[in-house]
């Protein structure tokens, strides 16, 4: 598994979309058909966004099958996190099967990434989508989210639990605002 280091918030780098996209074609490669969709997700995808150097990368199937990881750990990302289930935003349906992921890091010796794996359709699959959306719709949304990432950073650079028990719920009113910002646009992820 990965070692967790430093939170550390980097400036926006104008390459996190071209790292994403070398990232990508390599696992639309390794799992042909099983991908159904390969999307850029996080921080690092939305422009002007300070993040940690880190791609998120999400790969929405039909289920989790065991032939996923077959084929990623054939295709050499050997490297899994126990972690199978999402933060669950306040208010939202708890049922374990709506939040469930499979969750692998880059090959050894690539560029670092998260990959998250989701089921197509899941609030959990929908999540970083309209999250990255709604940031790159919302600039003042934008710069507030990236403050509060550099301010818990700053305060609790190696607490990594600290830095999600007060990014998640953070990320939660984004949630509230981004579900209204969707339906009033009739959002769907490009």
């Amino acid at each position: 598994m990965t070692t967790r280091h430093s939170i550390v918030i980097d400036p926006y780098n104008p390459s996190w979309p071209q790292e994403f996209e070398i990232i990508r074609a390599d696992l639309v490669n390794v799992l042909g058909g099983l991908a159904l969709r390969v999307d850029h997700i996080g921080s690092t995808s939305v422009p002007g966004l300070g993040a940690k150097d880190v791609i998120d990368v999400q790969i929405a199937v039909s289920a989790l099958r065991d032939g996923i990881r077959q084929r990623l750990t054939d295709g050499g990302y050997t490297n899994w996190s126990p972690h199978v289930r999402d933060h669950v935003p306040l208010g939202e349906d708890e049922t374990p099967s709506r939040w469930v992921k499979m969750l692998v890091y880059e090959r050894p010796g690539t560029r670092r990434a998260n990959i998250h794996i989701r089921i197509e359709g899941n609030p959990n699959q929908r999540y970083p989508l309209l999250f990255r959306d709604y940031l790159r719709a919302h600039p003042n949304s934008k710069r507030s989210i990236e403050l509060i990432k550099r301010e818990i950073a700053k305060r609790h650079p190696n607490d990594w639990d600290a830095y999600y028990d007060i990014k998640d719920p953070v990320y939660d009113l984004i949630w509230d605002a981004a579900q209204e910002w969707a339906a009033y646009t009739n959002w769907s992820p490009a």
